[in-house]
């Protein structure tokens, strides 16, 4: 038999009123990797974090961490993970330090041990100057950064991480990805949610897609990215091009779906790699009249899965909770 996952999910369903939230969600996470977990706004993902993390029942399937059932063992499938959502769970009157101690005695470590991790994590997370101030005085972004520290006080076996880095500046979100990497490689396994879709190309190893609830693709970054073509052709129109013409005039070279923004002035298009193959385009719209700035190519991103799985590009990271129960309403 093979490992047991970290996180399972098999046919989970949860409701908000007449809202159909997860609809049987089936999940395989193996344990000691980093799993995103991409979808629009929405689609079900912190919906899944929660009732992975105990903290929402589902209505119906099953869903394990670590072996343990969050319904029917939940207080042990709490002692061993940790949470980061998207609004930081501290007490704003308490100092930083003061909140990572508490929450190191509430994950059962002794008082002298909640207070060397907190000073770890304090240092680890660049607040050290300011762990003696009230959290309320903190910026958003070191609330993020002190918010993270608290969910690896107890030394979690998994860590969920929901949309973890909304609000840091790229130094904090570098230094947060960093952290992930190191806690990946010490056999920590993490389930990641982001909307910014090149943080879960650079530290997931594998990636599911999910829209109205359910799973549409799963696997690496790099196949998934494969599947929806290698190359993508990018038209930049001068203004006042013709859009319809411009399409037509590229249609011939596409592998896939033509996608303008919504500005009528960039066309997407999947392609398959060619030599000279740019200099065949540029003919072809110059002879459909069809001013260009820019005719490049670049490999397929996550974003192109996203747009091409979700028939939408991804949104960008929502400063709080994704509210799914209300967003899917």
């Amino acid at each position: 038999m093979g490992e047991t996952p970290a996180i399972e999910a098999e046919g989970l369903v949860k409701n908000y009123g007449k809202t159909r939230a997860l609809a049987g969600l089936d999940l395989s996470v193996p344990a000691g990797t980093v799993y995103g977990l991409l979808g629009p706004n929405g689609a079900g993902k912190t919906t899944a974090v929660r009732v992975f993390a105990t903290l929402l029942r589902p209505d119906g399937g099953r869903a394990r961490v670590l072996g343990r059932d969050v319904v029917s063992q939940a207080a042990e499938v709490r002692r061993r993970i940790g949470l980061t959502g998207q609004y930081a769970a501290l007490d704003e009157y308490l100092t930083g330090r003061a909140n990572l101690v508490m929450i190191g005695q509430l994950s059962r470590l002794t008082a002298s041990a909640a207070r060397r991790r907190a000073d770890e994590m304090l240092e680890r997370f660049g607040l050290t100057e300011a762990a003696g101030r009230a959290v309320r005085t903190y910026s958003g972004g070191m609330r993020r950064r002190l918010d993270l520290a608290a969910s690896l006080i107890g030394y979690p076996a998994v860590l969920f991480l929901d949309e973890p880095t909304t609000g840091l500046d790229p130094t904090a979100r570098a230094m947060t990805w960093e952290i992930v990497r190191e806690l990946a490689d010490s056999g920590t396994t993490l389930l990641l949610t982001t909307q910014y879709l090149e943080e879960a190309d650079q530290l997931a190893r594998r990636v599911a897609v999910i829209d109205g609830g359910a799973v549409i693709a799963e696997g690496p970054p790099d196949q998934l990215k494969s599947s929806v073509g290698g190359e993508h052709l990018e038209v930049a129109m001068a203004a006042g091009a013709d859009v319809e013409a411009a399409i037509v005039a590229v249609k011939p070279f596409a592998a896939g779906g033509i996608q303008p923004d919504e500005a009528g002035r960039r066309l997407s298009v999947p392609v398959a790699a060619a030599e000279g193959l740019t200099t065949e385009v540029v003919r072809a719209l110059d002879r459909a009249g069809v001013p260009v700035n820019d005719v490049t190519i670049r490999r397929a991103s996550l974003d192109d899965v996203f747009l091409a799985l979700t028939g939408h590009a991804s949104a960008p990271a929502r400063t709080g909770d994704d509210a799914e129960e209300g967003e899917a309403a």
